[in-house]
């Protein structure tokens, strides 16, 4: 690490800074239900950058809801960083003042202060403070602040449309400013079981889909279950399925002709998301030979549909690539310790980056996970201004 370089950037941007955009950022409202969601994030980030003169405009990606994109334009005889996060917040849920910045014991609470309105808070002091130390960098370094990563990623997936010319980018989910290399895919499924609807008094002539919905458990339980846990990553661990929620019938006395289950499937690196979805179906394919009376529907669930061509697939990268190995070394010069290489435990647009653009990505950021989406969302203000130095040598080193 530089350490000059380190210090002036210390000097040109402050602990207020950047507390005051977080401020700015979690008063905004943007969560599901308010009228063009994120605009009024992405606006507020556009005049941000616009006072320090960094090229920056806002993208409308659907229904007035628009991605921010900001540029420190280098003189293109490097690489191209991104740094990006999602400006999209879940609804306040029963957390009191949630669009007010509070702090207390050295936490600041408001939704969005973990996930994600703090971490983006911190790239873009680290923007700001590059701008105005005139370092000239030789690659571009791209800010984006995404819509809809809660829902359907639908701002990343717009940016992978544009074909961006990125060699790596961060994802500001909060990771305690560990590193994460990797994360697991995720679908979400859900299988109808159709039965027949009889008295229970008639029970010989209805067909209960509670039974057939019982029987396909047994079945992914000593079938699929545990192939799912055999497959391994070395840093993820195993690959990984819960079953969510089950709901069938209306009253006791009534045969079931309904029964739907969802489950949580997520799977690690290198397991290809057809052979997933394989597995379940060949289940289903088998049954419905064995049993004449069984049938069962199975979809991805709507809150997991993305756009036609992208699922929420698997994240991987290096240990050995080049921005790994200088987020760690920085990482581990401003927090004085072994920074752990790890891997996130949720998903993220990383994903998307990792996968359908071949974007070398990690998650990194402060902060948390836990509290997110809580009704005590915090982020540790301790973490805030070394996260914001952090980014701002690493987009120096990995640009010049």
């Amino acid at each position: 690490m530089d350490n000059q370089k380190a210090n002036l950037i210390k000097e040109l941007i402050s602990e207020k800074e950047v507390i005051e955009i977080i401020k700015e950022l979690v008063e905004i409202p943007s969560y599901p239900g308010i009228t063009s969601q994120e605009t009024k994030v992405a606006e507020k980030i556009k005049s941000i950058f616009e006072t320090e003169g960094i090229d920056v405009e806002t993208q409308e990606v659907i229904e007035g809801r628009c991605n921010v994109i900001a540029r420190i334009k280098g003189n293109d005889s490097g690489k191209n960083l991104l740094l990006t996060g999602h400006t999209d917040t879940v609804p306040p849920y029963d957390m009191e003042k949630a669009c007010k910045l509070i702090e207390k014991d050295n936490k600041l609470y408001g939704r969005g202060t973990v996930d994600m309105k703090g971490p983006l808070a911190c790239m873009i002091a680290s923007m700001i403070a590059i701008k105005r130390s005139k370092i000239e960098l030789k690659g571009d370094l791209i800010f984006a602040g995404v819509i809809d990563e809660e829902e359907g990623s639908e701002g990343t997936i717009d940016l992978l449309k544009k074909e961006l010319d990125i060699d790596s980018a961060i994802v500001g989910e909060p990771s305690d400013l560990e590193i994460c290399v990797a994360h697991r895919g995720l679908e979400w499924l859900e299988f109808d079981f159709i039965g027949k609807t009889v008295h229970g008094g008639k029970q010989e002539e209805g067909i209960n889909a509670i039974v057939k919905a019982s029987n396909f458990i047994q079945r992914i339980e000593e079938e699929v279950i545990p192939k799912i846990y055999k497959k391994t990553h070395p840093i993820i661990g195993t690959s990984s399925m819960n079953y969510g929620t089950i709901n069938g019938g209306t009253q006791p006395s009534t045969v079931a002709g309904n029964c739907k289950l969802k489950i949580d499937r997520r799977w690690v690196p290198k397991e290809d998301y057809k052979d997933v979805l394989k597995e379940y179906q060949d289940v289903l394919d088998d049954m419905y030979k064995k049993d004449d009376k069984f049938k069962c529907e199975m979809k991805v669930m709507k809150e997991s549909v993305m756009r036609d061509g992208y699922v929420h697939e698997a994240m991987e990268t290096d240990t050995n690539s080049e921005i790994v190995k200088i987020s760690k070394n920085i990482t581990d010069e401003i927090m004085d310790k072994d920074t752990k290489l790890t891997y996130f435990p949720a998903w993220t647009d990383g994903g998307l980056l990792s996968s359908y653009a071949d974007i070398k990505t990690i998650v990194f950021a402060p902060g948390d996970l836990e509290s997110a989406h809580s009704s005590k969302e915090f982020i540790d203000k301790n973490q805030v201004y070394p996260a914001t130095v952090i980014y701002a040598l690493i987009a120096i080193e990995y640009c010049s």
